[in-house]
C-alpha cells in the first residue's frame, strides 16, 4: 500500500504583499537585525506583525509532516540552519526572499497553527478544507508526541518539576536560539531578481507556478488563483472596487464548487463524484489555469495584458461559470454528463484529458449549436466511451493533456457523427480504428489487471462498485442518457402548456437541458 504524504499548508502563517514598483531603494534606517528570536516570531511581538512574502511567491505548501517536525527538532537542538533572506521596503515590511517554509514552520509551531489555528482562519475566513485539517491535526500530534509544544516549553520556566533532561535543555536554550538573517540590498527590483535566482538554484519553482508569477496581473492570472482557492486566501485582486471583489470571489467560489466537489474519496463508495478528482496543489493550479484560457480562446497567458479594473477578470469568471454549469450542475442550461462516466476510468481514476477534451467539446457544440444533435445520440455515445476508453491513447500521442484537447474533441465529433448516420454502436469503435484518423489506435477489453496479491487493491475495491453501481444509476427519460446523482429535473410528461398535471404518474426524471430546452 502507498504511504499518504501529508503536505502540511502553511500558507496562512507570513501575509503577502505586493512590492511597491515605485520604490526606489531598500529602508535601512538604523541596523537590520542578524537574527530572529522564537519571540519575534510571537503574534504579539513588534516583528512578526510586519513579516511579508512576495504576493507572486508559491504557496507555503511543500513540506510534509515529517518535514516540519524534523526542521522544529533541528532548530530546539542547535543544528546549522541555513540563513534567512529578507528585503526592508521603505513601508517598513520585512519580506522573506529565501527561507519562508523555515521561517512558517516555526511560527507554526510558535502559535499552534498547522493550518487550522487562529491565524490561518482568519485567513481563509473559515474555509479550510478537509485535507488540509486532517494535515495540520497529524503534524500536532507528531510535534506535541516527539517534540513538544511551545506552550509546553514556556511552562518549564515557572516549574521545577522533574522533566526529560533532553526537553529541560531545548527550554533553557530558547531564550537564546534564533534563526540568522541576510539581507538584500536594493531596490524592488533587485528583491524581485534576487527572489528568482534564489528559488530557482534552491527549490526550483514548478512551471505552473512561474507561469502564473508571470502573468499575475493577468485578468486569465487573477481569475485562475481566485478558483483554485475558492475565492478565499490572499486576495490577488484587492486593487479592484470592492464590488468587484465580492463578485469575483463568488463566482470562483460557485466554479470551484462545481468542479472539484463534493471531494474524491478512495476506495469510491458512491457515484456523486466531483468533475475533477483529487489532485496535488501544482496540478490542480495548472488544470485551472489551462481551463480559464481555454475556455476563453486565450492562446498565451499574458495575451491580454494587465486587468487594471477588474472587468475582464470577471469577464473570464463569468465565461468559465457558463462551461462549468453547462457540463454539470442544476442551472437550465446543464447538460448533466454524469462525472464517472466522462471523467473517470472504469477504476475510478480522474481523467484529465477528458476534462479538457469535453470543455472543448462543449464550446465546439455552443458555436454550430449542436447540443441537439448531441443529445439526439447520447445513450449510445455514453456507451461507446465507457465501453472503449480510447482518451489515454490520444493522450500520449501528445506531449500533454491539454495539448491532445482538439483531438480528443475531434474523437468525441467523430463518434456523435456516426450515430447521427445511424451506424450501429457496436461498430463504430472499429471504424475509427480502422480509418486510423487519431494514429494506431487499440481497442482493449476491460478486465481485471495483473495482481500476486491476495488482498483486493484500492483500484479494484472502486472498479468493482463502479461496475455495479453503473447497474443501477437512473437514466434521462427523453434523452436516455445516465444523470448525475445529485443534479435532475423532474419534467411534465404531458407539458403543463398542453393540459399536464403535477401529478406523480406525470413525471418523469430527466436532465436540466432535456426538459427546458431540448424538449421543447
Amino acid at each position: 500500500m502507498v504511504k499518504e504524504i501529508s503536505k502540511v499548508s502553511l500558507d496562512a502563517l507570513i501575509a503577502r504583499e505586493a512590492f511597491d514598483i515605485q520604490e526606489q531603494h531598500s529602508h535601512n534606517a538604523g541596523r537590520n537585525i542578524l537574527m530572529i528570536s522564537v519571540r519575534d516570531l510571537e503574534q504579539s511581538s513588534f516583528f512578526y506583525p510586519y513579516l511579508r512574502k512576495p504576493d507572486f511567491q508559491r504557496e507555503t505548501n511543500e513540506w510534509d509532516t515529517e518535514r516540519v517536525c524534523e526542521f522544529i527538532e533541528s532548530f530546539l537542538d542547535a543544528d546549522l540552519i541555513p540563513a534567512v533572506i529578507l528585503w526592508r521596503s521603505t513601508s517598513s515590511y520585512y519580506f522573506v526572499i529565501d527561507g519562508s517554509h523555515r521561517l512558517s514552520s516555526l511560527i507554526a509551531w510558535i502559535n499552534d497553527d498547522y493550518g487550522d489555528g487562529k491565524i490561518s482562519k482568519e485567513f481563509y475566513d473559515g474555509d479550510i478544507s478537509d485535507e488540509q485539517k486532517a494535515a495540520a491535526q497529524k503534524t500536532r500530534k507528531l510535534i506535541e508526541s516527539k517534540i513538544g509544544s511551545y506552550k509546553y516549553y514556556q511552562t518549564l520556566a515557572q516549574q521545577r518539576q522533574e522533566v526529560d533532561p533532553k526537553i529541560l535543555e531545548r527550554a533553557r536554550n530558547l531564550g537564546a536560539l534564533g534563526i540568522q538573517l541576510q539581507w538584500v540590498e536594493g531596490d524592488a527590483s533587485k528583491a524581485e531578481a534576487s527572489f528568482f535566482k534564489i528559488n530557482q538554484k534552491a527549490a526550483p519553482i514548478a512551471a505552473t507556478e512561474i507561469r502564473l508569477l508571470e502573468a499575475r496581473k493577468t485578468p486569465n492570472g487573477v481569475a485562475a488563483r481566485a478558483i483554485n482557492r475558492s475565492g478565499n486566501g490572499h486576495k490577488y485582486w484587492s486593487e479592484f472596487s470592492q464590488q468587484k471583489q465580492q463578485e469575483i470571489e463568488i463566482i470562483a467560489q460557485e466554479i470551484h464548487q462545481l468542479i472539484f466537489e463534493p471531494k474524491l474519496k478512495n476506495p469510491i463508495k458512491t457515484l456523486d463524484l466531483p468533475i475533477v478528482g483529487n489532485l496535488s496543489s501544482a496540478d490542480k493550479l495548472e488544470l485551472i489555469l489551462e481551463f480559464v484560457n481555454i475556455v476563453n480562446g486565450i492562446e498565451s497567458d499574458k495575451q491580454l495584458g494587465e486587468d487594471s479594473t477588474g472587468d475582464k477578470t470577471i469577464e473570464l469568471l463569468r465565461n468559465c461559470k457558463r462551461v462549468a454549469q453547462r457540463i454539470n450542475s442544476s442551472h437550465n442550461s446543464s447538460l448533466g454528463l454524469h462525472p464517472v462516466v466522462y471523467f473517470y476510468t472504469n477504476d475510478g481514476k480522474p481523467k484529465i484529458g477528458s476534462f479538457y477534451g469535453i470543455v472543448t467539446l462543449i464550446l465546439d457544440l455552443e458555436k454550430t449549436k449542436s447540443f441537439a444533435k448531441f443529445t439526439e445520440v447520447r445513450k449510445d455515445f455514453e456507451w461507446i466511451i465507457w465501453q472503449y476508453d480510447m482518451v489515454p491513447q490520444l493522450v500520449r500521442s501528445k506531449s500533454s493533456a491539454v495539448e491532445a484537447r482538439e483531438k480528443v474533441k475531434n474523437f468525441y465529433l467523430t463518434i456523435i457523427d456516426k450515430l447521427l448516420q445511424k451506424i450501429d454502436k457496436k461498430n463504430i469503435m472499429k471504424e475509427i480504428v480502422a480509418e486510423r484518423n487519431f494514429g494506431a489506435l487499440k481497442i482493449k477489453a476491460k478486465g481485471d489487471g495483473e495482481t500476486q496479491s491476495k488482498e483486493f487493491s484500492r483500484e479494484t475495491k472502486s472498479a468493482a462498485y463502479i461496475r455495479e453501481a453503473l447497474r443501477g444509476i437512473l437514466r434521462c427519460k427523453i434523452c436516455g442518457g445516465y444523470i448525475p446523482q445529485r443534479f435532475n429535473s423532474i419534467d411534465h410528461i404531458k407539458r403543463k402548456a398542453d393540459g399536464g398535471l403535477g401529478t406523480i404518474d406525470n413525471a418523469q426524471l430527466t436532465h436540466f437541458y432535456c426538459n427546458t430546452t431540448y424538449k421543447n
